[in-house]
């Protein structure tokens, strides 16, 4: 379907979103681990319910590859219409009732069907994966101005219990983001998982600390219905606690896993990779420089942007933050990742390969100028030896 409008010049210009209907695939991600159980039950096989992982971390990546990347732009003059285009507004909002549907779904099958402890593990990390995705769609949603759309990112951050990533992310990684005070921002030489250690409580001590402090303006205390941080939770605690009392304690095991591999697998996972070392240079005044485009990791890979909503074009979202995802746009000369999202987050579970494939891109796009780049402050000196920089080079730590 073609749109089109007229420049100021007079003349006309159109654009094809070739991607409008793949998009529709957002709807059919988070029914995997639903269709897995469906799998493994019909042909009498347990293997099935490690079905979505395989998929993801998979699958994903070899059409990713085998498609070609798509790094067209919608016209200036043609994002009022696209943004208005009530197809692409209610996909997001359409997720959201799914998660929960799958949520419920698997929680009977795990509690009502007698499953080995294997098939359990698998279908409790699939919830994860496309629970992780749900805050992707609250991602998505949280970033808009419309109340219906703010109220459904807290209701869909709630099913996996990361409702205060409404405010973190928003007030806080935004702000800090690509600088030394930025717990969701890695620094080069940094594993994942020294990363998780301090974003992952960083993460819900900003959002505290925000909400108290907003909060505080209008002599209020920060326990409160008010607070927007706890709103999410007033949803998520029932709903544990109503599948615990409906299909057993074996439901305990299954929803920490899935919090976990929602929380660490996918939420961390991304904010690992999408600022990898960048770092925004401070100015004379002491402030940073305003983030820019070559501040994030890019990625024009299909497959993994239809089923993200364009996350992987985070350049354009993180200097246009309210842009909504069929608009985003990818630029010239960023910092591209070799591949989309799922494989990525593989990689970087394995730190050697992610170092040995991410560390020579970081000093490629910054001309082996260390100063411009985060550096993990235990690792300095090694990286230091290693790449032959001059050891009294700013460590932007």
């Amino acid at each position: 379907m073609s749109i089109q409008a007229l420049r100021a010049d007079g003349s006309t210009v159109s654009y094809t979103d070739r991607r409008r209907w793949l998009w529709s695939l957002s709807l059919a991600w988070p029914l995997m681990p639903v269709a897995a159980c469906l799998l493994a039950v019909r042909l009498n096989d347990a293997t099935w319910y490690w079905a979505t992982l395989l998929v993801w971390y998979v699958i994903v990546p070899i059409i990713d590859h085998l498609l070609p990347a798509d790094a067209s732009n919608p016209p200036p003059e043609l994002v009022p219409q696209l943004d208005a285009d009530l197809y692409y507004r209610i996909l997001p909002c359409l997720t959201v009732p799914i998660h929960y549907f799958t949520l419920f779904f698997t929680a009977w099958v795990v509690g009502t069907q007698d499953l080995p402890w294997h098939a359990i593990l698998g279908l409790a990390l699939s919830v994860g994966v496309v629970n992780g995705l749900a805050i992707n769609t609250g991602h998505e949603l949280g970033h808009k101005k419309t109340k219906t759309e703010r109220w459904l990112a807290k209701v869909v951050l709630a099913v996996v219990g990361y409702g205060h990533f409404f405010i973190e992310h928003n007030r806080g990684h935004h702000k800090d983001v690509a600088t030394p005070e930025d717990p969701a921002t890695s620094k080069m030489g940094q594993s994942i998982y020294a990363f998780a250690c301090s974003e992952i409580p960083g993460a819900i001590r900003r959002a505290w600390d925000a909400e108290k402090t907003r909060l505080a303006r209008s002599n209020r205390g920060p326990w409160t219905f008010d607070n927007e941080v706890l709103q999410p939770l007033f949803i998520t605690v029932p709903l544990y606690a109503g599948l615990i009392a409906a299909f057993g304690w074996v439901m305990l095991p299954f929803l920490l896993v899935q919090v976990f591999w929602g929380w660490f697998g996918i939420l961390t996972s991304a904010n690992y990779i999408e600022h990898y070392g960048l770092l925004r240079q401070k100015l004379e005044n002491g402030r940073y420089e305003p983030c820019q485009p070559h501040h994030s990791w890019n990625s024009n890979h299909v497959m993994s942007n239809v089923i993200l909503f364009n996350l992987q074009r985070h350049s354009d979202h993180h200097a246009n933050p309210t842009r909504r995802y069929q608009s985003l746009r990818s630029f010239e000369n960023l910092p591209e990742l070799p591949s989309g999202y799922p494989l990525m987050f593989g990689m970087a579970l394995i730190p050697p390969l992610w170092f040995a494939v991410m560390n020579p891109r970081l000093l490629e796009i910054h001309g082996g100028d260390l100063s411009r780049i985060s550096i993990e402050p235990s690792k300095r000196a090694g990286i230091l030896a290693r790449y032959g920089a001059a050891a009294d080079a700013p460590s932007g730590a």
